[in-house]
């Protein structure tokens, strides 16, 4: 064990004694010590050159000073006689011209300097007393004091110090018995009492009392504190008591709780489930809710958002945990407008129907149906919002009109069909006889010429002369015009029977742009086979059925009006561009001829598919070109056609055909 520790363990009394007996030993010690250093210091400092200073004088008498100076014996001699004086340590004598002529050492043999000159260098670094004393007409002498003290001395500094230790210890008993009568007998009492205390656990004991010093302070600290324990004890007794009889009364109250417990136990069990059921109630209601196609939002009476389902979250952009509970022009900023409509419903308790408002997502517009209700409850009141895309349902109500508009002009076709091709083949039958009646080649016209006395080179001169084969020739034209319009009229009204076969969409695309390219009205100012025509070709789209020729025919008429509308742009420094792309969309292919023409206006392309509705001017156009298009793509083909234009950014025709001949309902129209 560390001498630290077994310090820091030993009783108070030792501790004080321990602390005593070392205070008193550092007192003697260091007295001893500063005696000494007095005594040498005094011996060093004032002793010593007063006994060199003596001794100088009594050698300067100028007899024995002459005979020391006259043979180094007699010098020898001289200092002989010094030898007697404890407080010379050496000396050296020197004649007139500096030379040594004898020493006397004490003890170890001191370097003396040999020569008078070399003294004064020598005693700076000597660290003893020195005299140099000048003799009458003989030279010097160099006195040396002893750095030793007397034996003297030594024995009565040794004698002293005994005394003084005899005395310290005769003090220090006397201290110790002092200590162990105030300090450490009271302290040992008052340890004893408290084992006796612990021992019997008798809190009635109590110390007798002391000095007024602290241990007196500690016995009565310590006597209060046994009346303290003693009066908790007896109030801790009481309390056992006490505990004791509540502790039977808490007996028959706790077998009151279990009958309790048991009963709330099983109205937890009920109610448990209850919550179970209600939970799973709420989640499929809010399973149900974001499963509707329809966005629904749930506001207060403050319009903060109470309900949110997942498809109002995909039509505004703001998760579920962002939008409730705040306004909902912030979680739905579309809505802002609507505002006013909200707060009547609230207030008025009536249905609000907007019934088109257009939003863009995705960078296309849609069309919705917004209808307000009011909502009122033990919840509280609000409105509940409901927001429908309308935007397919317009687009089949716009094709629905177009296939009535269709059916219409197939039934009028059908009726019209044998008044006109009655007439129109007696027109062009009449035209072919008139030609061949005035024909030279045929024998029975110059039989008849001749009859009649005409020369018929004659006639056909003057026919000619006034255009009458031209006259013959428009005539011609005109009914081959109107039976080819009749034509197209009488397509409507067939129901196509031709069989479908797989057709490769990009050949056939580039076959029309062949076709496009060298008709020659078109050639003029459109070149087809140069880099104005973009291909977007999807790979993954294979071979799709269809009828070659007709969807040929349908290419060549998108081309030719695209090229038309790229025509009339006023914009000559963006270059005109045709974009022909397919695309795999299953269940359809899709076919898309765009081109960066004019545009139309929202008036003209709802009637782009209408019988006889053209804008071109009279005899440029029949009107008839895109209703047959239309025709074949949605009664031959099972298919759907729709257009995009806006003024002055182009337009984009789009053709749906089905993959496998199995069209959507309510997409096609059949005579």
């Amino acid at each position: 064990m560390p001498l630290r520790q077994r310090l820091e363990n030993l009783p108070v009394g030792q501790k004080l004694l321990a602390a005593l007996l070392v205070l008193l030993t550092t007192v003697l010690l260091v007295a001893n010590l500063t005696f000494i250093s007095a005594a040498y210091w005094i011996s060093q400092e004032s002793m010593a050159p007063q006994a060199l200073q003596t001794i100088g004088r009594l050698l300067a008498n100028p007899n024995l000073a002459q005979r020391a100076a006259r043979s180094p014996q007699d010098a020898e001699a001289l200092l002989e006689e010094l030898n007697s004086y404890s407080p010379l340590r050496a000396a050296a004598l020197y004649d007139a011209q500096g030379e040594r002529l004898a020493q006397l050492q004490h003890g170890d043999r001191l370097k003396m300097p040999a020569r008078f000159d070399t003294i004064e260098s020598w005693r700076s670094t000597e660290f003893r007393s020195t005299q140099l004393v000048p003799l009458p007409n003989a030279g010097h002498l160099l006195l040396v004091a002893s750095s030793e003290l007397p034996v003297a001395f030594y024995t009565g500094t040794l004698t002293a110090s005994l005394g003084i230790l005899v005395f310290s210890v005769l003090l220090w008993m006397i201290i110790a018995r002092q200590i162990k009568r105030l300090i450490t007998q009271p302290i040992y009492r008052l340890e004893e009492l408290s084992r006796q205390v612990t021992r019997e656990e008798n809190y009635a004991l109590r110390a007798g009392r002391g000095n007024r010093d602290e241990i007196g302070s500690l016995a009565e600290a310590f006597n209060t504190m046994l009346s303290r324990i003693e009066a908790r004890e007896q109030q801790l007794k009481r309390a056992r008591d006490d505990s004791q009889a509540a502790y039977d009364q808490a007996q028959g109250l706790a077998e009151e709780t279990r009958h309790t417990n048991r009963k709330l136990e099983l109205e937890v069990q009920v109610r448990s489930k209850i919550e179970k059921k209600l939970t799973g109630f709420q989640n499929y209601l809010n399973s149900i809710i974001d499963s509707m196609p329809s966005a629904l939002i749930a506001l207060d009476e403050q319009l903060y958002v109470t309900q949110w389902n997942q498809e109002a979250s995909a039509l505004s952009g703001t998760p579920l945990d962002e939008a409730l509970n705040q306004p909902i022009f912030l979680a739905f900023a579309p809505l802002k407008p609507f505002l006013p409509q909200l707060k009547t419903t609230v207030e008025e308790h009536t249905v609000a129907k907007i019934e088109r408002v257009t939003w863009v997502k995705d960078d296309n517009p849609r069309h919705y149906a917004l209808t307000f209700y009011p909502l009122m409850g033990g919840a509280g009141r609000g409105v509940v919002i409901r927001i429908d895309d309308i935007t397919q349902r317009l687009s089949l109500e716009e094709m629905m009109v177009q296939s009535e508009k269709m059916l219409s002009v197939g039934g009028l076709a059908a009726g019209m069909a044998h008044e006109i091709n009655n007439p129109l083949g007696a027109i062009l039958h009449n035209v072919q006889n008139v030609r061949r009646r005035l024909s030279a080649d045929l024998p029975k016209n110059l039989e008849q010429a001749s009859d009649a006395g005409i020369d018929l080179a004659a006639v056909n001169a003057y026919l000619q002369g006034r255009e009458i084969p031209q006259l013959l020739d428009g005539i011609q034209q005109a009914g081959a015009r109107a039976a080819k319009i009749v034509t197209h009229m009488l397509s409507f009204s067939r129901r196509s029977t031709r069989e479908m076969a797989p057709c490769d969409l990009p050949a056939l695309i580039d076959q029309a742009v062949e076709i496009a390219g060298n008709d020659f009205d078109l050639a003029i100012g459109f070149d087809f086979k140069g880099q104005n025509i973009v291909r977007q070709f999807d790979p993954a789209l294979g071979p799709v059925p269809g009828t070659a020729n007709e969807l040929e025919q349908v290419l060549l008429n998108l081309l030719k009006n695209a090229a038309q509308a790229i025509h009339q742009r006023n914009d000559e420094q963006e270059p005109g561009r045709i974009i022909l792309r397919t695309r795999l969309n299953p269940p359809w292919a899709e076919i898309q001829v765009e081109d960066n023409g004019v545009g139309m206006p929202e008036s003209v392309r709802k009637r782009t598919f209408e019988p006889f509705f053209t804008t071109k001017e009279i005899g440029q156009g029949t009107g008839l070109g895109l209703s047959v298009s239309y025709f074949i793509i949605t009664n031959n083909h099972k298919g759907q056609m729709e257009v995009q234009s806006s003024p002055g950014q182009g337009t984009c025709f789009t053709l749906r055909l089905p993959l496998a001949g199995n069209p959507l309902p309510l997409t096609t129209t059949e005579i």
